[in-house]
């Protein structure tokens, strides 16, 4: 029965993860017009994160056995840590909150580890420095060749997207998407069944098979609405640009996930998006707001699901309800802290406006 529910949630996981994170990368080619049906945008997206799932088996390793022991991860276990990535990433959409997958589900496993005392620090660590200097090498690549990219398109206009360069720079844009659906399929399969590996439920080769069918299945079935949200929301970028972004964050993904590191992708793609920018309209781009945002997303996602993971081992598989309710009356205050903090500026705003103030 707990092994039929852990399935259950780990491959409802993986159809979510293809939802959102792979069909996202084909929404530059399709709000562009490069891809005029959408389901053609959604095939290629299917088939290409199933190929990039079947080379996922280094990341399926570290997320199954390389940051906690596998001793440690029975069946019970994974289903907390696959709950608690789930439940986060549920309450994070309730909220309008974009969390990362990836470390979701690092910061869920490390919560059961610090539950059981049992922790592989040094590994973390590694997966943690790439999550920060990932995204500022795409950054610093994408900044490079924009400033490229003007120099080129001043010289050469064809190359902004019209006349005989038109269907060259479409079809690499295509690519480009091809090529960060496999890589989000690459790197991301591992959240939903790495647990699973794990917990000896099944091994790296099944696992990345079945993975990368429920993925290729959620993006055929449920990421048309994604991949029409993010094509319409699209930055003013040219073809060239487009492709560069995608083409950075996917290689730099592919590199990653070869190393067996789960990586945030949608955080690499914003930072290439920026540098992009950054090349275009000065450092003016980096405006609070934008790193605030990122920070928050950086440390939110992982906190936020060690806490949860945390939190329900002690509850369910520990019975220490003691240490549950410090847990929980942690969170009532920080949240209510942080209510009453955005209320009191919203009053005093108020008061400023009414001319109230001193």
């Amino acid at each position: 029965m707990l092994t039929t529910i852990a399935f259950a949630i780990a491959l409802f996981f993986a159809m979510n993860i293809g939802a959102s994170g792979t069909a996202a990368a084909m929404g530059p080619a399709y709000g562009s017009g490069a891809i005029k049906r959408k389901k053609v945008a959604m095939i290629l997206v299917g088939i290409c994160a199933f190929l990039g799932a079947l080379a996922g088996g280094e990341v399926v390793r570290t997320i199954g056995s390389g940051i906690i022991p596998s001793d440690i991860v029975q069946v019970e276990v994974v289903i907390i840590i696959l709950g608690a990535a789930c439940l986060t990433l549920f309450i994070a959409n309730m909220l309008g909150i974009p969390l990362s997958t990836s470390e979701v589900v690092v910061g869920a496993i490390v919560g059961a580890g610090i539950a059981y005392q049992a922790l592989y620090v040094n590994a973390l660590l590694v997966i943690v420095s790439f999550w920060l200097i990932i995204p500022f090498v795409a950054y610093f690549i994408a900044l490079g060749a924009g400033k490229l990219i003007q120099k080129a398109e001043k010289r050469w206009p064809a190359l902004k997207g019209k006349g005989k360069w038109r269907r060259w720079l479409i079809l690499l844009l295509i690519i480009s998407g091809c090529l960060e659906a496999f890589a989000a399929g690459m790197n991301n399969v591992a959240n939903a069944v790495g647990p699973l590996v794990g917990a000896g439920l099944m091994d790296v080769s099944t696992a990345v098979v079945l993975g990368g069918i429920f993925v290729a299945l959620g993006a055929l079935v449920l990421g048309g609405k994604v991949l029409e949200t993010n094509g319409k929301k699209i930055t003013n970028l040219s073809l060239l640009q487009g492709s560069t972004v995608s083409l950075t964050g996917g290689t730099l993904v592919v590199i990653a996930s070869i190393f067996g590191l789960p990586v945030p992708l949608t955080q690499i793609t914003t930072s290439a998006i920026v540098g992009i920018g950054t090349a275009e309209n000065g450092f003016k781009l980096w405006q609070k707001s934008i790193i605030k945002q990122i920070v928050k997303v950086w440390v939110v996602s992982p906190v936020f699901a060690l806490v949860m993971s945390y939190g329900l081992i002690l509850l369910f598989l520990q019975a220490d309800i003691y240490t549950f309710v410090v847990i929980l009356s942690v969170f009532i205050a920080t949240v209510g802290s942080v209510s009453l903090i955005h209320s009191a500026r919203q009053e005093k705003r108020a008061t400023h406006d009414q001319g109230g103030g001193i």
